[in-house]
């Protein structure tokens, strides 16, 4: 073997290596995306139960508290809102955060009606949409989590070199801006 053949048996060795490091960069970047779009999907899951719970909660509140109009169609619009399509999740997080504040409005409203409060229909409603809010916390923490790791690997060197030439782009957090809205509406009365 001559110092030629040895430079060029080094030369592929090293393009192999190269290679087989840039596919699993690849790999791991399709993997973590698809994290994130599946964790995504499940949040929306629950978004979208939270979204159908509402209308029967402003059903029951307003048969006891019918001249409260302006409550039930704030919190009409925000569910309309925040059901619309197409949101990514710093818009959905947004008209969450709109939905929160007027959900809460309604229950200040349903504590001026203890016979509303003691109703079985609006606690089994409540207790359905703050198990429901947990879960969306729960997703939230599982999304934010795969877009961390997402946007690490987007961003670090040497991965960002295979993140730029297949167009990997970092991920929204879907994530409370509002302090007071980051914990969950009480809805126990």
């Amino acid at each position: 073997m001559n110092g030629v053949t040895v430079a060029l048996i080094v030369l592929v060795v090293l393009i192999v290596i190269v290679l087989l490091w840039a596919v699993a960069q690849y790999n791991g970047l399709v993997r973590l995306r698809n994290l994130v779009q599946e964790a995504w999907r499940q949040i929306d899951v629950e978004l979208n139960r939270r979204h159908d719970l509402i209308p029967n909660l402003v059903e029951t509140v307003k048969g006891y508290a019918a001249h409260e109009r302006a409550v039930f169609d704030e919190v009409t619009a925000a569910r309309a809102a925040a059901a619309g399509p197409g949101a990514g999740p710093a818009q959905q997080a947004a008209q969450e955060n709109v939905l929160n504040q007027a959900l809460g409005r309604l229950f200040a409203v349903a504590e001026n009606y203890p016979v509303l409060r003691a109703s079985e229909n609006f606690q089994q409603l409540q207790a359905e949409l703050a198990n429901t809010e947990d879960r969306v916390a729960a997703g939230r923490r599982f999304y934010n989590a795969n877009v961390r790791e997402l946007n690490t690997k987007v961003e670090s060197f040497p991965s960002n070199v295979v993140a730029g030439a297949f167009h990997f782009e970092r991920a929204e957090y879907f994530e409370a801006e509002d302090p007071q809205v980051r914990e969950a509406p009480q809805v126990s009365f």
